[in-house]
């Protein structure tokens, strides 16, 4: 059986250096590439026929749509709105990275820590530059807690810096840890019921077992991957509305 971690190797399909570095379009890339054609193939085909009456893909478009916008105007407000464009965009990659992971054979790109980091770190030297921004260096009371006691100032403020830096570690390790967690799972139960149905006998009758508990984790981690996409969404909505509105 092979390893349940070989899953996530990343292999070079086309070998690339730029000035002695390695920029070699890998499978990672590729399922990049796949994950934004889709998202975008979705929107393109789904409104260029828009009517009132929606058909079925411009539905689900129209319901991606609110759905951001929604989580959007409740966690930011107005001010929310010129960000849009690229919530959206955040939340239909990492949304259809997270659903063609679950295709058998294909690579899932947010099992990569380097990617998820990446998208947390944009995220949060975005959201610190527009509040420096807006407010000048008024922006740094938001690690001064309203109310807090002078005496307990000093260690309030080091508790909420340590916080907030560890902002970009705590988003990105969460979609990675849930994605990598999810799949080894799913590998290790079908190396299993592999096993048992190969061993014969009355092995074969048990190896029923593990397709089962295959077929759960699979509805379990497509609610998962509809649900990181969601929470990694979320907190980039909360990281702006901290970053516009502070206190």
């Amino acid at each position: 059986m092979h390893s349940p971690v070989e899953q996530f190797t990343i292999k070079a399909l086309y070998a690339l250096s730029l000035f002695g570095y390695d920029i070699s379009f890998t499978n990672s890339s590729l399922f990049m590439v796949f994950a934004v054609l889709l998202s975008s193939g979705l929107l393109f085909f789904a409104m260029r026929p828009a009517s009132i009456i929606p058909g079925r893909l411009q539905c689900i478009a129209e319901m991606m749509y609110e759905f951001v916008a929604n989580i959007l105007d409740s966690n930011v407000g107005k001010e929310g709105k010129p960000y849009f464009p690229f919530v959206f965009t955040l939340f239909l990659f990492i949304l259809f990275s997270n659903l063609l992971g679950l295709i058998p054979y294909s690579y899932t790109v947010t099992s990569q820590i380097i990617v998820t980091f990446a998208m947390a770190f944009t995220i949060f030297i975005g959201v610190t530059l527009i509040g420096l921004f807006k407010h000048g260096l008024h922006f740094f009371s938001f690690f001064v807690p309203p109310g807090a006691s002078k005496p307990l100032i000093p260690l309030l403020v080091l508790i909420e810096v340590i916080s907030y830096l560890i902002r970009p570690v705590s988003l990105s390790v969460r979609l990675f840890a849930n994605m990598l967690a999810g799949h080894t799972m799913l590998k290790v139960f079908a190396g299993l019921a592999v096993m048992m149905s190969g061993a014969g006998g009355i092995m074969v009758a048990g190896s029923a077992l593990p397709l089962i508990a295959i077929i759960g984790l699979t509805g379990l981690e497509l609610l998962v991957a509809l649900l990181q996409a969601y929470v990694f969404t979320i907190l980039t909505c909360m990281y702006l509305n901290d970053a516009l509105h502070l206190h």
